[in-house]
């Protein structure tokens, strides 16, 4: 069975990969430990660009690094959305929950959004399916957002989706369980100890090696 997989990137780093050894990920070997019965024919990354923080100003080169060993997978693309940042006001927690009926204390806070990784990884799901380009769709995420388009592929395309959970399996959204044809609950540890790329990596380029940090 022909299969594309659609990976929201920033939904696997904070439900999988965040605070691990794991990030270092080589997704084709992923894909393949994951679905071992599938023929994949491509995998669909999305993402958005990080910026640098003051207490971390080398996101962005670690960032970039792992998107060059992404593209050494032939039959892998990548997709950016984008981050927005803007200041806004929130009441503090926890005194407007102590009590109700005081006036709450605003706060300014920094706040920064992923957009568009969402909107493009339905756009390419659909894209695909109506194109037929793949008999089984495989989702990694667990954005409730994408629960209509998926259901779309499944109800009018009649195409199997698989929606693979990068959380812990409490907090799988319900929509996407129930839409789904089939739902990988969580993902397993050992699963992506066995799917990192090599410490050191070669392209057009040169070679590079894996971040410093990433251990």
């Amino acid at each position: 069975m022909t299969t594309n997989v659609y990976i929201d990137g920033y939904n696997l780093y904070y439900g999988a990969l965040k605070g691990t050894s794991y990030k270092w990920l080589d997704l084709s070997r992923f894909c393949a430990i994951l679905l071992p019965n599938h023929n994949i024919r491509r995998i669909r990354y999305f993402t958005a660009r990080s910026a640098a923080l003051p207490h971390d100003p080398d996101i962005p080169t670690r960032q970039d690094t792992y998107l060059r060993a992404l593209r050494t997978i032939p039959h892998l693309q990548i997709h950016f959305g984008q981050f927005v940042s803007h200041d806004r006001a929130f009441p503090q927690y926890p005194l407007v929950y102590q009590n109700p009926s005081n006036k709450p204390r605003m706060v300014r806070v920094w706040r920064t959004e992923e957009k568009g990784s969402d909107v493009n990884l339905a756009t390419y799901l659909l894209r695909d399916g109506f194109l037929g380009e793949y008999d089984e769709a495989v989702v990694i995420s667990n954005d409730s957002d994408l629960t209509e388009p998926i259901k779309v592929v499944v109800s009018d395309l009649k195409k199997p989706v698989t929606v693979v959970n990068p959380f812990p399996k409490s907090k799988m959204s319900s929509n996407l369980r129930r839409t789904a044809t089939r739902a990988f609950l969580e993902i397993n540890p050992s699963v992506l100890k066995r799917a990192q790329f090599p410490p050191q990596l070669a392209d057009k380029n040169g070679t590079f090696t894996k971040p410093r940090t990433w251990t």
